[in-house]
């Protein structure tokens, strides 16, 4: 377990955290290459399902990225998100892998440090939660 590099997926809203991400690699704050960025025109458009195969196809962890509360660009994308993240985990509990592999973070399009340290926080965090336990079961 010790050379255990997790697999995450991050849902970056396009106006906000997908911008934030771009400033952290103009600003060269590194962080963890394996995080695999999916922009999204609003993290409103993050349904469930999305969530979901993502854990189904191996991620690790999953987080949601979007725009400060009240500040969304569709007005109520992000709390939409929050909605559907607290459903997802509830299922990930229920199902056995951990509703704590989800996960959603604010940000404003000028935080690149921040979305810096919430991709390197979040990538430490499954690491000590380990291997996502659908993919260790379908290896078997």
């Amino acid at each position: 377990m010790e050379n255990f590099e997790p697999v995450i997926v991050a849902f970056c809203c396009h106006y906000c955290a997908y911008t934030a991400a771009d400033m952290a690699g103009s600003m060269r704050i590194s962080y963890p290459p394996n995080v695999k960025i999916i922009r999204v025109p609003c993290s409103g458009k993050v349904d469930v399902i999305h969530l979901m195969k993502a854990i189904e196809k191996g991620a690790d962890g999953v987080y949601i990225a979007g725009c400060l509360e009240g500040d969304c660009h569709f007005r109520n994308g992000n709390v939409k998100a929050k909605r559907r993240l607290a459903h997802v985990r509830k299922i990930l509990d229920d199902i056995g892998i951990g509703g704590e592999r989800v996960e959603m973070f604010e940000m404003s399009a000028g935080m690149g440090d921040r979305f810096a340290q919430v991709a390197t926080d979040f990538t430490e965090k499954i690491r000590k939660l380990g291997p996502n336990p659908a993919k260790v079961a379908r290896a078997a």
